[in-house]
């Protein structure tokens, strides 16, 4: 049975994580095992795979910065602490408050919706509905769909879409605070409910900020 001491194994570590990124065949060559050696160390070290690029690369799990939708780049790497690719359209759907458009699905990952969206039809765990031309994909659970549906018809106008000085110092302090929070987490913040804050106005006053894109990998 192939096995490394201690001390090499956090050499291998250090390497791998200065490296931010790395492919199965860089990680055999490093170790001098067999590909099945090494999956099982990625499966050991609880790597994250990458969405896109066939989920060729992965990162060790201290690296990625998250941004608030669970979603990491570095330069054209994408990664999701979700999971792969289906996981991770699946969660953004179903957290969303009034379900997604391909557009606004592609914006988030970071990918062109006809690359990815053709996967997605007939799945149990999403609903999709055509509104004013355009396909809507809501959660499949009944009870968050009618959630999603009723946010999607009385969402507050543009004008409405702003929050007091006040409540935008806040949210700014609690994106600080708490190291990679996500949306949801704020949203369920005490200091947020207690005001009373519409969701629907926390998530725009975040996207009008580049506050929930994902966050640019960093070179070496």
């Amino acid at each position: 049975m192939f096995r490394i001491d201690a001390e090499t194994n956090k050499k291998i570590q250090t390497v791998l994580k200065r490296e931010k990124v790395f492919t199965l065949a860089r990680l055999v060559s490093i170790l001098k095992c067999s590909s099945l050696t090494a999956q099982t160390k990625l499966k050991q070290w609880r790597t994250y795979t990458s969405y896109n690029q066939n989920g060729k690369y992965y990162t060790m799990p201290t690296i990625p910065r998250f941004d608030l939708n669970g979603l990491w780049r570095y330069e054209n790497k994408y990664f999701s602490r979700h999971g792969n690719l289906k996981k991770t359209v699946i969660h953004l759907i179903h957290n969303s408050e009034s379900g997604l458009s391909g557009d606004q699905i592609g914006k988030l990952i970071g990918l062109s919706p006809r690359s990815f969206l053709h996967h997605f039809r007939g799945l149990n765990e999403i609903r999709r509905e055509k509104k004013v031309g355009v396909y809507v994909y809501f959660s499949s659970d009944q009870e968050k769909f009618t959630q999603q549906m009723s946010y999607r018809m009385t969402a507050p106008p543009s004008s409405a879409q702003h929050l007091a000085d006040a409540d935008a110092i806040m949210i700014l302090a609690a994106l600080i605070k708490h190291h990679n929070i996500i949306i949801e987490d704020i949203i369920a913040l005490p200091e947020v409910t207690a005001r009373g804050l519409s969701p629907f106005i926390i998530r725009k006053f975040l996207e009008r900020h580049d506050l929930i894109k994902k966050t640019p990998g960093t070179r070496p």
